[in-house]
C-alpha cells in the first residue's frame, strides 16, 4: 500500500488527468453522435459504402412518415385544415387579383381559338366580355372552394404534402428534430461529461492499483458505450415521474418539459410545413390536382350552360361540339394554373382562420406519454446501435492512446 500511495503522490497530476480525458471522451463522444444523426444532409463519400450520411436525412422519407403519421393521425385532419375558411371571405379577399386573373384567361382564350374575330372586336366590346365573365368568376370560385370543403379528404392529401415537404426539405426535417429536442441534446453532451468523469475516477483508481495497460482501452470503450446508452434511456425514461432510492425524483427529460416542446413543435409546423401556400399548393397541384380539375371543369360546363348570354362571345368564338369541349379544357386548365397565385392574396386570412398553431398545441397536450415519445424518439431509434458503437469505439482509441501516454509520462 505504501507503494502504491508513493507512486500516486509522485504521479499525482497524471492520475488525476485520468478522469478529465474520461469527461473528455464522454463529452466528444456525443458531439460526434448528435453530428452523425443529423450530418451530412447528403451522402458524402464513396457511393455506397465509403461514406456517411446523416442518419435523419437519409431516412427522410420514413422519418418524415413517422412524424406525419403523428401529425395527422392525432392532432390534426384535413378536414380541420380548410373547414374554418369562409368561400365568401376567400372570394372577397381575392376579388381584384381574380379579376386580373380572368383577364388574362379571356384574351389568352380569345387569341387561342379565333384571334382574327377577337382582334377585330371594338376595344369597348372587349373590355364588356371581359367584364360579363369578371361578374360571374367570384360565384363560380366560391362554388368551387364550397365542394373542396364538402369533399376534403377526395381532394387533399396532407399526409402527402407534409411528407413532400419533409424529403423535399431534409435540413427542415432536421430543424424539426433539433428544434423539438435542443435541450436534450445539450443534456447528451454534459451528461457524457459528467459521466464520463465519474467512471474516469474509477479508471484511475484501477490503473494505479492495477497498472493493466489493457483497461485503459477497455474503461474507454465502456465510457463511450454506457454513457451514449444511459443518456439515451435518461431522456425518454420513465415516462412518468418515478422516484429512486427514495432520493431523487427523474422522468424522461423529453416527457418531462412536453408544454414547451409542444409550442416550439407546432410553432415550427404551423410555420413551415401546414401554411396557407402549401395547402393551396397541395390542392390544386398535388397528386389529387386532377379530381380538382375535373370539378373545376364541370363547374365552368355548368356556368357556360347557364348563363349562356354572358358567355355567348367565347362559344361564338369555340364553334363546333368538339371545339366547344375543348375550350372548357382550356378555360379549367388556365384557371388551376393561374389560382395558385391569385390565392396567394388570402394567405394572411387563411393563417388566422386556420389557427394551425394553437390547434395543434391543444392536441398535442392531449396526448398521452407514449404518442409524445414518437414526436423525437424516432431520430435516436433508426439505426441507434451505429452510435451508441461509434462512442464505444471511439472511447476505445482514446484509451489506448491514454495507455501510451501514461506509460512514457511514468517511465
Amino acid at each position: 500500500m505504501n507503494a502504491i500511495l508513493q507512486d500516486f503522490a509522485a504521479h499525482w497530476a497524471l492520475y488525476l488527468s485520468i478522469p478529465f480525458v474520461a469527461a473528455l471522451i464522454g463529452y466528444v463522444t456525443k458531439v460526434i453522435a448528435i453530428r452523425m444523426m443529423f450530418s451530412p444532409v447528403e451522402f458524402t463519400g464513396i457511393k455506397p459504402f465509403l461514406g456517411w450520411q446523416g442518419i435523419v436525412p437519409k431516412h427522410a422519407a420514413k422519418m418524415a412518415g413517422i412524424a406525419c403519421d403523428t401529425l395527422t393521425e392525432q392532432l390534426i385532419k384535413p378536414q380541420e385544415v380548410l373547414d374554418r375558411l369562409d368561400p365568401e371571405r376567400i372570394v372577397a379577399e381575392v376579388e381584384q387579383p381574380l379579376r386580373q386573373t380572368i383577364d388574362e384567361i379571356v384574351r389568352d382564350v380569345a387569341a387561342a381559338y379565333q384571334p382574327g374575330l377577337w382582334e377585330s372586336l371594338p376595344r369597348g366590346v372587349q373590355r364588356a366580355v371581359i367584364a360579363r365573365v369578371q361578374a360571374d368568376a367570384p360565384r363560380l370560385l366560391a362554388d368551387v372552394l364550397a365542394e373542396i370543403k364538402s369533399d376534403v379528404d377526395n381532394v387533399f392529401d396532407l399526409k402527402d404534402m407534409v411528407v413532400t415537404s419533409l424529403v423535399r426539405d431534409k435540413e427542415l426535417l432536421n430543424r424539426i428534430f433539433l428544434e423539438a429536442g435542443h435541450k436534450e441534446f445539450r443534456f447528451i453532451r454534459r451528461s457524457g461529461a459528467v459521466f464520463g468523469a465519474l467512471i474516469g475516477v474509477v479508471q484511475m483508481s484501477a490503473w494505479v492499483l492495477f497498472k493493466a495497460p489493457i483497461m485503459m482501452p477497455l474503461f474507454g470503450l465502456f465510457t463511450g458505450w454506457f454513457t451514449d446508452w444511459l443518456a439515451l434511456k435518461m431522456i425518454f425514461h420513465p415516462r412518468r415521474p418515478k422516484r429512486y432510492f427514495g432520493l431523487f425524483e427523474w422522468q424522461g427529460l423529453f416527457l418531462k418539459r412536453r408544454d414547451e416542446v409542444a409550442e416550439a413543435y407546432c410553432e415550427l409546423i404551423a410555420a413551415e410545413i401546414i401554411t396557407p401556400r402549401n395547402v393551396i399548393e397541395a390542392v390544386l397541384r398535388g397528386p389529387m390536382a386532377d379530381k380538382v380539375l375535373a370539378l373545376v371543369q364541370r363547374k365552368v360546363d355548368e356556368e357556360l350552360s347557364r348563363r349562356t348570354s354572358i358567355a355567348k362571345p367565347l362559344v361564338v368564338l369555340a364553334f363546333g361540339g368538339r371545339r366547344y369541349q375543348d375550350l372548357k379544357q382550356r378555360i379549367s386548365e388556365l384557371l388551376m394554373t393561374k389560382l395558385p397565385e391569385t390565392m396567394g392574396y388570402v394567405e394572411d386570412y387563411a393563417a388566422d382562420a386556420m389557427d394551425i398553431r394553437n390547434t395543434l398545441v391543444a392536441k398535442m397536450k392531449e396526448l398521452d406519454a407514449e404518442e409524445f415519445e414518437e414526436l423525437l424518439r424516432p431520430a435516436f431509434r433508426e439505426e441507434e446501435w451505429i452510435l451508441i458503437a461509434t462512442g464505444a469505439a471511439l472511447g476505445f482509441v482514446v484509451g489506448e492512446a491514454q495507455v501510451l501516454v501514461l506509460e512514457q509520462l511514468a517511465s
